[in-house]
Parts: C-alpha cells; structure tokens; sequence
C-alpha cells in the first residue's frame, strides 16, 4: 500500500472577498509541483461564495466537473439552456467536452454557499457536452456507500455518468462503525466533517488521503461523519 496524506492545513487558499477557496490540488495562484493532482482527479476545490455573489459566466473544456454542495445552494446557468440551483444533496454532472458556459451564483441575501468542485480529466475528448444534477437521499449513504458517479460506460443505477472510470462515492458514519472500501483504481478520501481513522492515519474534517497499490482499505469512524471517495484510474 502506498499513501499520501494531505493535512486540511497544507491546502492552498485565495481570499477574493467574495469568494474564499481552499486548493487541495495546484489551481489558478496557488501552484505547487507535489500537488498537482492524484490520478485523473486534477482539481478539488473547497469553496465559500458570499451572499449575492457569484461566479461569472466563464468556458470550460475536456474536463468532467463535479460539484456537491455542503451548506447552501448554488444557482446554475449555461449555454445549455439549463437554469436551475443545486442544493445540499444534490450533486451536479458537466461534461465540458467540445465546450460549454456557465456561471454560479449565490441568491441568497444572508447565507452563504459551501460547495465542493471536482475536476476529473475525461478517457475520451471532444464528446458532447452534457449537464444533469440528481438528488441522492440521505438514507442511501447511512453506513453505506452511496455511488453519486461512475463510468458512462458502467453506470450504477441511480448514478450520474462521466467520461472516465472514475467512481465518486458517499458515506455517512455512525460513530465507532467500521467498514471495508474495495478500491477499482486509486482512491482518495476526503472527510467532510468528523474524524475517521482510514489506513492507520487519522482524518479530521476536510483532511484527505490517497491511497493506492492496495485492494481494500479498512475505514472507521471516531465520531459522526461524512466521509467523500473519488476512485479515478492513475494514469
């Protein structure tokens, strides 16, 4: 087994006023050689949009982009002619392919909006861009991995697709229980909030770790949790 533990406290951050965004991988200022990506998975950001603010409408391309909302919700509009908001538990597909436009934005005149965003390189370019966001109901993912994403070619029921054999996984743990992941590539694991104890290393909230080079990782939790694994190929 080999791993690679990334402390909450090592990530890069960039303070926009409007925006506050931890980097666990090198993104726009913050660049670092040692972090650059773990596989496939090229970018998890930890972003906090302030009330009435937002992401300008700006392009993508080749990239499949996930975004999980933490606390709040967040407004969604494209070149798709897709208008919607993306709410605590709900999870949001864009395949950027040949390219697309969005913006985000924060309606909300008092609270703010957590949300994670995921970049995972795609196996095959240029495809046709492609939007969906899907509700996952909490009791799916309750000691329980719950499969919010996997290959366009080997869905799992009830997931949503991406150009890549990249699985992203949920689970919320109960104090003191204790379960095995099976990995299909390489695995990181990022903790959400509580703290668990994942291959003799101990995750507190927003810690993650990669793990590879190893069938089955055993996790357990040291208190109430939720725990997000993104399992992409290497190389």
């Amino acid at each position: 087994m080999n791993k690679i533990l990334h402390k909450w406290t090592t990530r890069g951050f960039a303070d926009h006023g409007w925006l506050k965004s931890y980097h666990t991988f090198s993104f726009a200022n913050y660049q670092n050689l040692e972090r650059m990506n773990f596989g496939m998975l090229r970018v998890l950001n930890d972003d906090i949009v302030q009330p009435n603010m937002g992401f300008g409408t700006h392009p993508h391309r080749n990239m499949e982009i996930i975004s999980i909302p933490i606390s709040g919700a967040l407004s969604h509009k494209d070149n798709m002619n897709n208008q919607r908001a993306i709410e605590v538990g709900e999870v949001q597909v864009m395949s950027a392919g040949t390219g697309l436009t969005h913006s985000e934005f924060n309606h909300s005149k008092t609270d703010a909006v957590n949300f994670l965003q995921l970049w995972i390189l795609p196996e095959t370019e240029n495809v046709t861009p492609y939007y969906n966001q899907k509700m996952f109901e909490e009791s799916g993912r309750k000691n329980n991995f719950q499969v919010l994403v996997s290959p366009v070619d080997k869905l799992v029921e009830g997931s949503l697709p991406i150009h890549q054999q990249g699985y992203i996984l949920m689970i919320d743990l109960d104090p003191e229980f204790e379960i095995e992941y099976h990995l299909k590539n390489g695995a990181y694991f990022f903790l959400i909030d509580g703290e668990v104890s994942i291959a003799d290393e101990t995750l507190k909230e927003r810690d993650a770790i990669g793990i590879t080079e190893s069938e089955k990782v055993v996790i357990k939790a040291n208190k109430k949790s939720k725990l997000l694994i993104i399992d992409v190929p290497l190389n």
